[in-house]
């Protein structure tokens, strides 16, 4: 293994410049044609099957083995978020309002170079390797449509495992991998809620229905549902992020609007939790004469590794990288994830790695998602190299 360590140290030149080129042209979505396109020139000329998508500008590129075996699934996604940058880098966005600011350039060069190692070694490779390059993940479910297009079974048989890799700006010391058994990212699900009442003069509330003092209400009882009906170490999170009533100060409206992202962990709960707010807020407007309409939107689930393919990515990062670069997370990120489509088919793992740039602190760093998030391209060789080996060693074993 130590080999695809340093082949990939010898390509960094080369993965640094593929990553800053993807990071001055972002593209968001599930339509990336400029993005696509330089990850088609980065595969270009090695022994690759490779596709395009229908629905959405997907590459999947399939890596035929030497060997008879079986095939596994790496996958980088390569969408950007609608942020505007506040970095001072010689290759910040070009494009205005949007930016890699969850590194999504680094997983798409880090997915690349591990085509290019694993294609050196094409006749030692015991099974065929699907590269998924996927668009989407920034809630636009890219991963499941590519699912649906057939990713899974590119090969010409359904992959056996897959695996996936993130990195992080803060959090995570550089260069150290994460991840753990089980559930590692949670479910994340929308609540919205319309409280409708019926408008009226701010100085006689008393001839109107006031949905404010409910909405208010209901937010505040949506924090008592969490601490008093679920189990702390089966956790769920609601958060209120959106609240809109009214246009000025001497006037009731008619109705009170708001939207919260609830996130769990285990299906029981994801299950519980919708059945258990909605009858929350129904029975908050009825105390108070009022009327709700509310709908519960089921996002990305839980992002659930396999025990043994979880284990599997820490021995492996410490075959190749020795003790000490591998962390088997003690809880789950509640962050979400629709690698969670590919886990729920396959069995595979998720890992994390720790991209905080020198200089800056993991513990205060901006985190992902932040417009001043950065990433260290030094990472890119050991990403490369973990995504090779991960489906190397894996194809060997089985």
């Amino acid at each position: 293994m130590s080999s695809f360590t340093d082949s990939a140290q010898e390509m960094r030149d080369e993965l640094i410049q593929l990553r800053h080129s993807l990071h001055t042209t972002p593209e968001i979505g599930l339509t990336l044609p400029r993005t696509q396109e330089k990850v088609l020139a980065a595969l270009d000329g090695l022994p690759l099957e490779i596709t395009t998508g229908a629905a959405l500008s997907s590459v999947t590129a399939v890596l035929r083995g030497g060997k008879p075996g079986p095939a596994v699934l790496l996958r980088g996604d390569m969408d950007a978020l609608p942020v505007a940058e506040r970095n001072d880098l010689a290759y910040i966005s070009q494009n205005d309002g949007r930016m890699h600011a969850c590194g999504h350039d680094l997983h798409t060069a880090m997915l690349a170079g591990a085509a290019r190692l694993l294609a050196a070694r094409r006749e030692e490779l015991a099974g065929d390797v699907v590269f998924m390059f996927q668009p989407g993940e920034e809630g636009y479910e890219g991963a499941k449509y590519m699912i649906d297009e057939g990713v899974l079974d590119a090969a010409g048989e359904r992959v056996v495992a897959a695996y996936g890799m993130h990195v992080v700006s803060a959090m995570l010391p550089p260069g150290l991998f994460a991840s753990r058994p089980g559930p590692i990212m949670a479910a994340a699900d929308t609540f919205l809620v319309t409280v409708k009442g019926r408008g009226g003069h701010g100085s006689t509330p008393f001839r109107a229905l006031d949905p404010i003092p409910a909405a208010c209400q209901m937010v505040s009882a949506l924090q008592t549902l969490v601490t008093r009906e679920f189990d702390v170490f089966d956790p769920v999170v609601i958060t209120v992020g959106s609240f809109h009533a009214g246009t000025v100060d001497n006037v009731i409206p008619d109705d009170a609007h708001f939207q919260a992202t609830v996130r769990t962990f285990s299906k029981d709960n994801r299950t519980r939790v919708k059945r258990r707010l909605m009858e929350l807020v129904e029975g908050i407007a009825a105390a108070n004469g009022l009327s709700v309409d509310a709908s519960f939107g089921m996002g990305y689930p839980v992002t659930v590794n396999t025990g043994s393919e979880a284990d599997f990515a820490g021995r492996t990062v410490e075959g190749l990288f020795g003790p000490g670069r591998f962390f088997v997370s003690p809880q789950p990120v509640m962050g979400s994830e629709d690698f969670s489509y590919v886990l729920e088919n396959v069995p595979g793992a998720f890992v994390f790695l720790g991209a905080c740039p020198p200089g800056r602190d993991p513990a205060s760093a901006p985190y992902n998602h932040s417009p001043e998030a950065q990433f260290d391209d030094a990472v890119l060789p050991d990403g490369a190299a973990l995504y090779a080996s991960l489906a190397f060693e894996r194809l060997a074993a089985h």
